[in-house]
């Protein structure tokens, strides 16, 4: 029988909290700590859990907490640097990149480390951010509508963008002129026909989202709905 979700909440912070914890397990260690840290992990895995199933929920909810903490709000930051700043260190934290005006893009290295010069850019709109397949969520949005004079959104293959993200973005409709939704596995009609605000929009890629039912029709009412829109993906002979 699955272990109660209060139980593995209980177990997370007990066993995370000793010097056996799961996190403990990154660090550099001998072969044979490696190997004996196995052991201990496998050890306490089998004791604490009697089937797949609480296992899977044990899992769920440490990387659950990890895209919460991921997405939380950068107030402090914004009130120190401004918005700008906020949003771009909030991108490429998570990975993704972003380009100030007049400036040219910032990524983080392999190791996921960047610059901190753009620290000094406090005045300067960021123009165009880059968040493909990164883990912003509905949450994490608060860091980014601030950009009154965004142009460019990537969110490809953002597994945590669903339809109540698109519900989000009608504060950037004055600005927004691309907007990338492809590869995003929770976005459905219902999503899209919130981008109706967006009426600056020049150019939206739809493309590959498994959660539309009737792609060809949606693309047509999609391009019905933004007239001045360039729309991407969705045959229109597909789904009707």
């Amino acid at each position: 029988m699955a272990a109660p979700r209060s139980f593995l909440c209980r177990l997370a912070l007990a066993y995370n909290g000793s010097s056996r914890g799961i996190h403990g397990l990154s660090g550099a260690v001998p072969p044979e700590g490696n190997q004996r840290k196995r052991r201990t992990l496998l050890q306490f895995l089998s004791d604490h859990f009697y089937d797949v199933e609480a296992l899977r929920l044990y899992l769920l909810q440490i990387k659950m907490s990890k895209v919460h903490q991921e997405n939380r709000s950068l107030a402090h930051i914004r009130e120190k640097y401004g918005p700008y700043i906020a949003g771009a260190f909030f991108v490429l934290k998570q990975g993704g990149a972003v380009k100030f005006q007049d400036h040219e893009w910032i990524r983080p290295n392999k190791r996921g480390h960047f610059s901190r010069e753009f620290l000094k850019l406090q005045t300067v709109p960021v123009q165009a951010v880059d968040a493909s397949g990164c883990a912003i969520n509905y949450d994490g949005l608060d860091n980014l509508l601030p950009l009154k004079e965004l142009q460019s959104l990537s969110l490809q293959h953002c597994p945590h963008v669903d339809d109540w993200c698109l519900s989000r973005l009608y504060p950037l409709a004055g600005s927004l002129q691309e907007l990338s939704l492809s590869g995003c596995p929770q976005i459905s009609e219902r999503g899209l026909a919130c981008l109706h605000h967006l009426q600056n929009l020049r150019r939206l890629d739809i493309s590959n989202l498994p959660a539309v039912s009737y792609p060809g029709l949606t693309r047509i009412l999609v391009e019905e709905m933004l007239p001045n829109c360039e729309v991407l993906g969705m045959d229109e002979a597909q789904g009707l």
